[in-house]
């Protein structure tokens, strides 16, 4: 328990959570203070109510969905964190980097089967630490992995029409603008703001690049670059509810100076065999969904995600806590991040939502809000971009 739920112990705590819960559905935000109050102590399903009657008044009862091919450049990564199984070592025989007609090759399967986002996935910084990385590179040419990332995607974009969007980890001030010219959004999981993770033995222990400061310079400079950015949290890795609370108004703080935030994603741990972290309790559904309810108070109007593979059959309950967003939903490619959760049909995932209430729409790797406004993508994508975009923004069905 935390020193401020002790401080409240001295008193029924209900009052001021139905100030709290009055305040977060007005949709002028949380403080720290309430926020805390309602991730601790609210009753879930007060709680639930709230988050949902916001997200109906800002977003209506649309929930949206991205079709996407997921191209997993390298799974090679000098982080080892507790929970992955997408990096991997060097493995003799097996080149360390999908090669230019690989990628072209998924990324043509995808726009057959009318995906219209690449999602780039990759480790980061694998050069730093592998030498075969950086042979396999300098062989194409290229000196990192970041700038390799840079070429795919515009191989891609020009050859195939998908708009892509990548999270390839810590990106600096001119790694982002080279990305810029080739992706109309990117992305980097802040996970935790708490520093206690990579002490020894923890989630983050042996992962340099999971560094919370670092992350958020790099969330910060995609800001000052007019970058629609993805980012969220992966909860139940050892953080506490007090650190998952300032992990979001770390977000919030960042999206209020620069407005570049399109969504936040809420990523529930999942334990896999071969990895430190086999055994650590996974959080349940009911841990999520009260931390989607938080989130949506903190945030407001910032889009909301939760991916529904991570929940298997319970994926309609996160509707409840106020989402307003799937993720990516590939027909074509599977989840390499998660390989043992199988995405939803998108025929199930329209008719289990439409019994939920919500009516599914298909958008870009851009969201509507920022698709709409001028700065955010560069004017050579934009063509394309305004193909594939229906009036409201959205993806057109007909594209």
């Amino acid at each position: 328990m935390s020193l401020t739920s002790l401080a409240r112990h001295d008193a029924d705590p209900a009052p001021r959570i139905a100030r709290a819960l009055a305040r977060g559905e007005e949709g002028n935000g949380l403080s720290r203070q309430d926020a805390l109050l309602l991730m601790e102590e609210a009753p879930l399903e007060s709680l639930l109510i709230a988050a949902s009657s916001l997200r109906d008044r800002l977003k209506g009862r649309f929930v949206s969905y991205s079709k996407k091919v997921f191209i997993p450049l390298t799974h090679l990564c000098r982080d080892y964190c507790g929970y992955c199984t997408f990096r991997s070592d060097p493995v003799a025989g097996r080149a360390p980097y999908m090669t230019p007609g690989e990628v072209l090759a998924v990324a043509e399967a995808g726009a057959r089967a009318g995906c219209k986002e690449a999602l780039f996935s990759l480790g980061d910084q694998p050069e730093r630490i592998f030498p075969e990385a950086r042979e396999f590179l300098a062989k194409l040419g290229f000196a990192r992995t970041l700038d390799y990332l840079a070429a795919m995607t515009k191989l891609v974009f020009e050859q195939t029409g998908l708009l892509p969007h990548s999270n390839p980890g810590l990106m600096g001030r001119d790694d982002l603008s080279r990305l810029r010219q080739t992706n109309v959004s990117l992305g980097l999981m802040l996970e935790s703001i708490s520093p206690r993770l990579r002490h020894k033995g923890a989630a983050h222990w042996r992962a340099p690049d999971k560094a919370p400061a670092l992350r958020l310079r790099t969330i910060e400079e995609a800001g000052r670059q007019n970058i629609a950015f993805t980012t969220g949290l992966l909860i139940g890795i050892g953080e506490t509810l007090e650190e998952r609370v300032d992990s979001l108004f770390a977000i919030l703080e960042l999206h209020k100076r620069y407005g570049h935030i399109q969504e936040v994603l809420i990523q529930p741990f999942r334990a896999k065999g071969d990895t430190r972290m086999a055994s650590a309790p996974e959080p349940s559904v009911q841990d999520l969904q009260r931390t989607l309810a938080v989130a949506r108070l903190i945030l407001t109007d910032i889009n909301v995600q939760s991916p529904p593979n991570l929940v298997s059959e319970d994926y309609p309950q996160l509707l409840a806590a106020g989402i307003n967003d799937w993720g990516g939903i590939s027909p074509v490619t599977r989840d390499f991040i998660n390989p043992e959760a199988a995405w939803p049909q998108i025929p199930i995932l329209e008719a289990r939502t439409k019994a939920a209430g919500f009516v599914l729409r298909e958008r870009l790797a851009i969201y509507p809000e920022f698709a709409r406004r001028r700065g955010f993508v560069d004017e050579r994508l934009m063509p394309e971009l305004d193909k594939q975009r229906s009036g409201d923004f959205y993806a057109r069905e007909d594209a």
